[in-house]
């Protein structure tokens, strides 16, 4: 299996940080009642709840019955940034799926809930490749490193794309970011497909991707698409030096956005 595919139970009510300098995650449920307790220490957090309600008492402030959606399918995301030092206390007011996206920092910043009616929400693309950008923790975002948003691909189209790349410093053009791919699939037996490549071919793998696992992009081109019949959700976590989104297209394939007429009326596949 290629280094670059994780499956489940690497990173299952366990971090990783699957030899990455910055970026470290986790997939933690909890049964209802249930209770977690951890602690930052060196690294800022975000808490994504992907599904369940949950309350969070912590060093840096207490709330209350976070969550809505049962599934990523069914609506936008409760995310709850904790700064680095913070010891925390996760209780399950119902059964909760809960994505911890971790980043080493060194500045400290404000705890902050973010609502669903703070989330931006982008369709970008065309065509078939059009698709849903949902930003909890964007640039603008007071943090040192971590960057979190996700994206939702409806069946049979890419996303990801035209192929695009950042691993280079070169600002404003291009950051040098480590980044994460976490996939949900409407539909549990579906799968994506994403390759990560190099313009000097160091690296070329095609990975077939299923419902709960992870890709790596340490570096390189990574686009994606949904199998036929099948939507596609990934959260991204990203971190690196700046804090930035600041990309390059693959120039052989750059030319494709001349073609984008149109947007797919599936989207956007959830609302506010």
């Amino acid at each position: 299996m290629s280094s670059l595919l994780v499956r489940p139970e690497r990173f299952r009510d366990r971090t990783d940080d699957f030899g990455y300098e910055f970026l470290s995650f986790e997939n933690r449920r909890l049964a209802a009642g249930e209770v977690y307790h951890a602690e930052t220490l060196e690294k800022e957090l975000a808490i994504v709840v992907l599904g369940g309600i949950c309350s969070v008492t912590s060093s840096r402030g207490h709330w209350n019955r976070i969550g809505r959606r049962a599934t990523v399918f069914e609506g936008l995301p409760y995310t709850l940034y904790l700064p680095v030092g913070t010891r925390f206390t996760v209780k399950a007011d119902t059964a909760c799926d809960l994505a911890l996206c971790y980043a080493k920092a060194e500045e400290e910043y404000p705890a902050k809930l973010v609502h669903p009616a703070h989330v931006g929400i982008e369709i970008r693309g065309g065509g078939n490749a059009t698709r849903q950008i949902n930003s909890m923790l964007p640039p603008s975002f007071l943090a040192h490193r971590l960057m979190v948003v996700e994206v939702f691909t409806p069946a049979g189209n890419w996303s990801s794309y035209p192929p695009h790349k950042h691993d280079v410093h070169n600002p404003p053009g291009e950051v040098d970011l480590e980044e994460i791919y976490y996939y949900r699939i409407e539909r549990p037996e579906g799968f994506a497909v994403q390759r990560v490549y190099t313009a000097d071919g160091r690296i070329d793998e095609t990975l077939t991707v299923g419902d709960g696992e992870l890709v790596l992009v340490p570096e390189g081109y990574h686009p994606v698409v949904a199998a036929h019949g099948y939507n596609v959700y990934y959260l991204n976590a990203l971190a690196g030096s700046a804090r930035s989104l600041a990309c390059s297209d693959d120039p052989v394939h750059a030319w494709v956005r001349g073609e984008w007429k149109t947007k797919d009326p599936r989207l956007p596949m959830v609302h506010r």
